[in-house]
Protein backbone atom coordinates (compact mmCIF):
# COMPACT_ATOMS: atom_id res chain seq x y z
CA UNK A 1 0.00 0.00 0.00
CA UNK A 2 1.33 3.43 -0.86
CA UNK A 3 -1.73 5.22 -2.21
CA UNK A 4 -2.93 8.54 -0.87
CA UNK A 5 -4.66 10.86 -3.29
CA UNK A 6 -3.36 14.42 -3.53
CA UNK A 7 -6.86 15.70 -2.66
CA UNK A 8 -6.97 13.63 0.52
CA UNK A 9 -3.43 14.65 1.47
CA UNK A 10 -4.34 18.29 0.91
CA UNK A 11 -7.47 17.94 3.06
CA UNK A 12 -5.44 16.41 5.90
CA UNK A 13 -2.78 19.12 5.71
CA UNK A 14 -5.48 21.80 5.70
CA UNK A 15 -7.03 20.19 8.79
CA UNK A 16 -3.58 20.07 10.43
CA UNK A 17 -3.68 23.86 10.73
CA UNK A 18 -6.45 23.51 13.30
CA UNK A 19 -4.83 20.90 15.56
CA UNK A 20 -2.32 20.92 18.40
CA UNK A 21 0.12 18.12 19.22
CA UNK A 22 1.84 17.51 22.55
CA UNK A 23 5.42 16.21 22.30
CA UNK A 24 6.97 14.72 25.44
CA UNK A 25 10.57 13.59 25.73
CA UNK A 26 14.26 14.37 25.64
CA UNK A 27 14.79 17.84 24.21
CA UNK A 28 18.27 18.65 22.89
CA UNK A 29 20.29 21.29 21.13
CA UNK A 30 22.18 20.08 18.06
CA UNK A 31 25.39 21.93 17.24
CA UNK A 32 27.28 21.64 13.95
CA UNK A 33 30.84 22.60 13.02
CA UNK A 34 31.58 22.22 9.31
CA UNK A 35 34.72 22.86 7.32
CA UNK A 36 37.47 21.34 5.21
CA UNK A 37 39.79 18.56 6.35
CA UNK A 38 43.00 19.13 4.37
CA UNK A 39 45.54 17.37 6.54
CA UNK A 40 46.08 14.87 9.34
CA UNK A 41 47.00 16.16 12.77
CA UNK A 42 50.68 15.73 13.73
CA UNK A 43 49.49 15.01 17.28
CA UNK A 44 47.25 12.04 16.52
CA UNK A 45 45.98 10.13 13.45
CA UNK A 46 42.86 12.31 13.11
CA UNK A 47 41.83 14.92 10.51
CA UNK A 48 42.25 18.60 11.24
CA UNK A 49 38.98 20.34 10.34
CA UNK A 50 39.25 24.04 9.58
CA UNK A 51 35.83 25.30 10.70
CA UNK A 52 34.07 27.47 8.13
CA UNK A 53 30.45 27.28 9.32
CA UNK A 54 28.86 26.81 12.73
CA UNK A 55 25.15 26.58 13.51
CA UNK A 56 22.61 25.21 15.98
CA UNK A 57 19.39 23.26 15.42
CA UNK A 58 16.57 21.66 17.41
CA UNK A 59 17.38 18.10 18.42
CA UNK A 60 15.62 15.09 19.90
CA UNK A 61 12.04 15.76 20.99
CA UNK A 62 12.57 19.42 20.07
CA UNK A 63 13.19 18.36 16.47
CA UNK A 64 9.95 16.36 16.48
CA UNK A 65 8.20 19.50 17.70
CA UNK A 66 9.86 21.47 14.91
CA UNK A 67 8.56 18.98 12.37
CA UNK A 68 5.04 19.22 13.83
CA UNK A 69 5.04 22.99 13.36
CA UNK A 70 6.55 22.76 9.88
CA UNK A 71 3.57 20.60 8.90
CA UNK A 72 1.21 23.41 9.89
CA UNK A 73 0.06 22.21 13.31
CA UNK A 74 0.58 23.91 16.66
CA UNK A 75 2.77 22.17 19.21
CA UNK A 76 3.20 21.98 22.98
CA UNK A 77 6.51 20.60 24.24
CA UNK A 78 7.07 18.97 27.64
CA UNK A 79 10.53 18.07 28.92
CA UNK A 80 13.41 19.51 30.92
CA UNK A 81 16.31 21.84 30.19
CA UNK A 82 19.06 23.34 32.31
CA UNK A 83 19.45 26.93 33.43
CA UNK A 84 22.64 27.11 31.34
CA UNK A 85 23.44 29.07 28.15
CA UNK A 86 22.51 26.03 26.03
CA UNK A 87 19.08 25.96 27.65
CA UNK A 88 18.57 29.64 26.87
CA UNK A 89 19.75 29.09 23.30
CA UNK A 90 17.40 26.12 22.88
CA UNK A 91 14.47 28.13 24.26
CA UNK A 92 15.24 30.93 21.81
CA UNK A 93 15.46 28.47 18.89
CA UNK A 94 12.12 26.96 19.87
CA UNK A 95 10.52 30.40 19.96
CA UNK A 96 11.88 31.23 16.51
CA UNK A 97 10.35 27.98 15.25
CA UNK A 98 6.95 28.94 16.68
CA UNK A 99 7.07 26.57 19.66
CA UNK A 100 6.32 27.79 23.19
CA UNK A 101 9.26 26.83 25.42
CA UNK A 102 7.54 27.98 28.62
CA UNK A 103 6.20 24.51 29.39
CA UNK A 104 9.71 23.05 29.68
CA UNK A 105 10.82 22.54 33.27
CA UNK A 106 14.02 24.34 34.28
CA UNK A 107 16.30 22.08 36.32
CA UNK A 108 19.39 24.00 37.53
CA UNK A 109 21.42 20.92 38.42
CA UNK A 110 20.82 19.24 35.06
CA UNK A 111 22.71 20.52 31.99
CA UNK A 112 20.85 20.92 28.71
CA UNK A 113 21.76 18.07 26.37
CA UNK A 114 23.96 19.30 23.52
CA UNK A 115 25.21 17.09 20.68
CA UNK A 116 28.04 18.65 18.67
CA UNK A 117 28.89 17.16 15.29
CA UNK A 118 32.13 17.95 13.49
CA UNK A 119 31.73 17.70 9.73
CA UNK A 120 34.45 17.56 7.09
CA UNK A 121 32.30 18.86 4.25
CA UNK A 122 29.37 16.40 4.37
CA UNK A 123 31.13 13.62 6.31
CA UNK A 124 30.81 13.47 10.08
CA UNK A 125 34.26 12.82 11.55
CA UNK A 126 33.48 13.17 15.26
CA UNK A 127 30.73 13.96 17.72
CA UNK A 128 30.89 15.03 21.32
CA UNK A 129 27.99 15.23 23.76
CA UNK A 130 27.37 17.34 26.83
CA UNK A 131 24.65 15.70 28.87
CA UNK A 132 23.50 14.07 32.07
CA UNK A 133 21.36 11.01 31.43
CA UNK A 134 20.55 10.11 35.03
CA UNK A 135 16.87 9.55 35.76
CA UNK A 136 14.85 12.58 36.79
CA UNK A 137 14.46 12.84 40.55
CA UNK A 138 11.02 12.01 41.94
CA UNK A 139 10.03 15.64 42.52
CA UNK A 140 10.91 16.74 38.99
CA UNK A 141 9.21 13.68 37.51
CA UNK A 142 6.03 14.45 39.46
CA UNK A 143 6.06 18.07 38.26
CA UNK A 144 6.54 16.90 34.67
CA UNK A 145 3.67 14.41 34.91
CA UNK A 146 1.42 17.19 36.24
CA UNK A 147 2.44 19.45 33.33
CA UNK A 148 1.80 16.66 30.81
CA UNK A 149 -1.69 16.08 32.19
CA UNK A 150 -2.54 19.76 31.90
CA UNK A 151 -1.23 20.01 28.33
CA UNK A 152 -2.74 16.77 27.01
CA UNK A 153 -6.26 17.98 27.76
CA UNK A 154 -5.80 20.79 25.24
CA UNK A 155 -4.12 18.79 22.49
CA UNK A 156 -5.38 16.51 19.72
CA UNK A 157 -2.55 13.93 19.81
CA UNK A 158 0.34 13.04 22.12
CA UNK A 159 3.84 11.98 21.09
CA UNK A 160 6.49 10.30 23.22
CA UNK A 161 10.05 10.75 21.91
CA UNK A 162 12.58 8.76 23.95
CA UNK A 163 16.34 9.15 23.53
CA UNK A 164 17.35 7.39 26.76
CA UNK A 165 18.43 10.66 28.41
CA UNK A 166 16.62 10.03 31.70
CA UNK A 167 13.45 12.09 31.19
CA UNK A 168 11.13 9.22 30.31
CA UNK A 169 11.33 7.28 33.55
CA UNK A 170 8.70 4.71 34.46
CA UNK A 171 6.61 7.22 36.49
CA UNK A 172 6.72 9.72 33.60
CA UNK A 173 5.78 7.05 31.04
CA UNK A 174 2.86 5.97 33.23
CA UNK A 175 1.83 9.61 33.50
CA UNK A 176 1.88 10.11 29.72
CA UNK A 177 -0.17 6.96 29.13
CA UNK A 178 -2.75 8.06 31.71
CA UNK A 179 -2.90 11.63 30.38
CA UNK A 180 -3.51 10.45 26.80
CA UNK A 181 -6.13 7.96 27.97
CA UNK A 182 -7.92 10.49 30.18
CA UNK A 183 -7.99 13.05 27.36
CA UNK A 184 -9.06 10.46 24.79
CA UNK A 185 -6.16 11.37 22.51
CA UNK A 186 -4.10 9.11 20.21
CA UNK A 187 -0.64 8.35 21.57
CA UNK A 188 2.32 7.86 19.21
CA UNK A 189 5.45 6.36 20.77
CA UNK A 190 8.99 6.44 19.35
CA UNK A 191 10.74 4.18 21.88
CA UNK A 192 14.28 3.41 22.97
CA UNK A 193 15.60 0.20 24.43
CA UNK A 194 15.46 0.83 28.18
CA UNK A 195 11.68 0.91 28.70
CA UNK A 196 10.71 -0.63 25.38
CA UNK A 197 7.90 -2.74 26.84
CA UNK A 198 6.37 -0.07 29.10
CA UNK A 199 3.99 1.53 26.58
CA UNK A 200 1.01 -0.82 26.69
CA UNK A 201 -2.02 1.01 25.35
CA UNK A 202 -0.17 3.20 22.84
CA UNK A 203 -2.16 3.96 19.70
CA UNK A 204 0.90 3.61 17.45
CA UNK A 205 4.18 2.11 18.60
CA UNK A 206 6.90 3.08 16.11
CA UNK A 207 10.29 1.42 16.55
CA UNK A 208 12.79 1.01 13.76
CA UNK A 209 13.95 -2.41 12.60
CA UNK A 210 17.22 -2.63 14.62
CA UNK A 211 15.46 -1.40 17.79
CA UNK A 212 12.72 -4.00 17.56
CA UNK A 213 15.13 -6.85 16.75
CA UNK A 214 17.37 -5.88 19.67
CA UNK A 215 14.46 -5.62 22.12
CA UNK A 216 13.06 -9.01 21.13
CA UNK A 217 16.51 -10.59 20.69
CA UNK A 218 15.51 -12.14 17.39
CA UNK A 219 15.26 -11.06 13.75
CA UNK A 220 12.14 -9.04 12.99
CA UNK A 221 9.92 -10.91 10.51
CA UNK A 222 8.12 -7.81 9.31
CA UNK A 223 6.47 -9.54 6.32
CA UNK A 224 4.97 -12.27 8.54
CA UNK A 225 1.48 -11.25 9.72
CA UNK A 226 1.46 -13.86 12.47
CA UNK A 227 4.81 -12.74 13.83
CA UNK A 228 3.79 -9.08 13.70
CA UNK A 229 0.53 -9.89 15.50
CA UNK A 230 2.35 -11.79 18.24
CA UNK A 231 4.80 -8.91 18.62
CA UNK A 232 2.02 -6.36 18.81
CA UNK A 233 0.35 -8.45 21.53
CA UNK A 234 3.62 -8.64 23.44
CA UNK A 235 4.01 -4.86 23.24
CA UNK A 236 0.36 -4.21 24.07
CA UNK A 237 -0.06 -1.48 21.46
CA UNK A 238 -3.03 -0.95 19.16
CA UNK A 239 -1.03 -0.51 15.95
CA UNK A 240 2.59 -1.53 15.30
CA UNK A 241 4.42 0.65 12.76
CA UNK A 242 7.88 -0.66 11.99
CA UNK A 243 10.18 1.63 9.98
CA UNK A 244 12.53 -0.26 7.66
CA UNK A 245 14.84 2.40 6.26
CA UNK A 246 15.21 2.01 2.50
CA UNK A 247 12.52 -0.71 2.56
CA UNK A 248 9.81 1.67 3.79
CA UNK A 249 7.46 0.57 6.56
CA UNK A 250 5.49 -2.40 7.81
CA UNK A 251 2.20 -1.65 9.58
CA UNK A 252 0.06 -4.09 11.54
CA UNK A 253 -3.24 -2.38 12.27
CA UNK A 254 -5.53 -2.85 15.24
CA UNK A 255 -7.83 -5.04 13.12
CA UNK A 256 -4.96 -7.37 12.22
CA UNK A 257 -4.29 -6.15 8.68
CA UNK A 258 -0.63 -6.19 7.61
CA UNK A 259 0.31 -3.42 5.20
CA UNK A 260 3.65 -2.79 3.51
CA UNK A 261 4.44 0.81 2.62
CA UNK A 262 7.38 0.91 0.17
CA UNK A 263 9.89 3.75 0.46
CA UNK A 264 9.32 6.62 -1.95
CA UNK A 265 12.64 8.52 -1.72
CA UNK A 266 14.01 9.45 -5.14
CA UNK A 267 17.47 10.15 -3.73
CA UNK A 268 18.93 9.66 -0.27
CA UNK A 269 21.30 12.41 0.81
CA UNK A 270 21.22 12.06 4.60
CA UNK A 271 18.99 9.84 6.78
CA UNK A 272 19.59 11.93 9.93
CA UNK A 273 16.32 12.98 11.51
CA UNK A 274 14.09 10.87 9.26
CA UNK A 275 12.65 9.03 12.26
CA UNK A 276 11.67 12.32 13.91
CA UNK A 277 9.95 13.42 10.71
CA UNK A 278 7.96 10.17 10.54
CA UNK A 279 6.89 10.45 14.18
CA UNK A 280 5.72 14.04 13.74
CA UNK A 281 3.88 13.34 10.48
CA UNK A 282 2.06 10.33 11.93
CA UNK A 283 0.91 12.33 14.95
CA UNK A 284 -0.16 15.37 12.93
CA UNK A 285 -2.08 13.19 10.47
CA UNK A 286 -3.91 11.32 13.24
CA UNK A 287 -4.77 14.61 14.96
CA UNK A 288 -6.11 15.89 11.64
CA UNK A 289 -8.46 12.91 11.26
CA UNK A 290 -6.41 10.47 9.17
CA UNK A 291 -6.76 6.73 9.49
CA UNK A 292 -3.70 4.88 10.76
CA UNK A 293 -3.04 3.67 7.21
CA UNK A 294 -3.26 7.20 5.79
CA UNK A 295 -0.99 8.51 8.55
CA UNK A 296 1.65 5.90 7.72
CA UNK A 297 1.56 6.68 3.99
CA UNK A 298 1.73 10.44 4.56
CA UNK A 299 4.65 9.97 6.98
CA UNK A 300 6.40 7.77 4.43
CA UNK A 301 6.20 10.58 1.89
CA UNK A 302 7.52 13.03 4.49
CA UNK A 303 10.49 10.77 5.18
CA UNK A 304 11.17 10.58 1.45
CA UNK A 305 11.47 14.36 1.34
CA UNK A 306 13.57 14.62 4.52
CA UNK A 307 16.27 12.14 3.47
CA UNK A 308 16.85 14.18 0.32
CA UNK A 309 18.12 17.06 2.49
CA UNK A 310 21.46 17.52 4.22
CA UNK A 311 21.47 16.97 7.98
CA UNK A 312 18.48 17.01 10.31
CA UNK A 313 15.72 18.92 8.52
CA UNK A 314 11.99 19.58 8.61
CA UNK A 315 9.45 19.08 5.83
CA UNK A 316 6.95 21.77 4.89
CA UNK A 317 3.34 21.21 3.89
CA UNK A 318 4.11 22.40 0.36
CA UNK A 319 7.01 19.97 0.02
CA UNK A 320 4.91 17.11 1.34
CA UNK A 321 1.94 17.82 -0.88
CA UNK A 322 4.23 18.15 -3.90
CA UNK A 323 5.77 14.75 -3.07
CA UNK A 324 2.33 13.13 -2.90
CA UNK A 325 1.29 14.72 -6.19
CA UNK A 326 4.55 13.74 -7.86
CA UNK A 327 4.16 10.14 -6.71
CA UNK A 328 0.57 10.01 -7.95
CA UNK A 329 1.65 11.31 -11.36
CA UNK A 330 4.44 8.77 -11.68
CA UNK A 331 2.15 5.94 -10.51
CA UNK A 332 -0.39 6.83 -13.21
CA UNK A 333 2.38 6.88 -15.80
CA UNK A 334 3.29 3.30 -14.96
CA UNK A 335 -0.26 2.06 -15.64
Amino acid sequence: MNRLSPDRADALLQAARRVRVLVVGDVMLDSYLRGAALRISPEAPVPVVRVEHEWRALGGAANVAGNVVALGARCALAGVIGTDPAGAELSEALGLAGIDASDLLLVPERPTTVKTRIMARHQQVARYDRELDDDLDDRTAALLVQRIGELAAGCDAVVVEDYNKGVLTRPVIAGVLEAARAAGRPLVVDPKSRFFFDYRGATIFKPNLPELAAALREPARFDDAGWMAATRAQLGCENLLLTLGEDGMSLLTANGQLLRVPAVARSVYDVSGAGDTVTAAVAVALAAGATVEEAAVLANHAAGVEVGKAGVATVSTDELLHAVMDHATHSQGRH
